[in-house]
């Protein structure tokens, strides 16, 4: 698995990015949001239950993460289709501001080294990655267990810092003199 120091790789996915009638498909790449942070998480599959929960959560929070100059961008192995279908039919999907990138052909999720060993499907994953294509954080949890969006900002708000940060520092609080 990519870790913290690696490059984001290359990537040009399709992404849904809207419903709107012939305006719902993107093409996204790893150069679409140049000089921007970047919050790329990966869940397993569409029409499940946890993944809802955790891509809403994001959604919910799109508008902390862009006063951060970031985006967001969600990840799963399903296609752009089932995506779109599964984002009509969630209430909690059908305004999502950020894009849904289809990794059909597993490519990013294998290069990033979040596969599932038995069932081939994305782990949850959350990479931010900075300005300069470095990842710069990344957590992986069990399918079974869903993320903490909020943690995800702190962390977040840390690293732009550029600081030295103590354990479970917020936004903020004084950080740590000296580097």
């Amino acid at each position: 698995m990519l870790t913290v120091g690696d490059r984001l790789p290359s990537f040009a996915l399709n992404a849904v990015t809207s419903l709107t009638a012939g305006e719902e498909f993107t093409s996204i790449t790893d150069t679409s949001y140049p000089e921007k942070w970047l919050v790329l998480f990966a869940w397993p599959m569409d029409f499940t239950f946890i993944c809802p929960t955790e891509i809403a959560s994001f959604g919910k929070k799109n508008a902390d993460f862009n006063d951060r100059d970031t985006v967001v961008l969600g990840l799963s192995t399903d296609s752009h289709y089932v995506h779109l279908a599964w984002r009509k039919s969630h209430p909690d999907l059908r305004d999502l501001p950020f894009p849904m990138l289809a990794d059909q052909k597993r490519e990013l999720c294998a290069n990033l080294g979040i596969l599932h060993k038995q069932d081939g499907v994305a782990l949850r994953a959350t990479f931010i990655v900075d300005p300069q294509g470095l990842i710069r954080h990344v957590s992986v949890n069990d399918l079974s267990v869903g993320r903490n969006v909020d943690e995800t900002l702190r962390v977040l708000d840390a690293l732009q810092t550029d600081e030295l940060c103590p354990c479970n520092w917020k936004k903020g609080e004084a950080t740590l003199a000296g580097s």
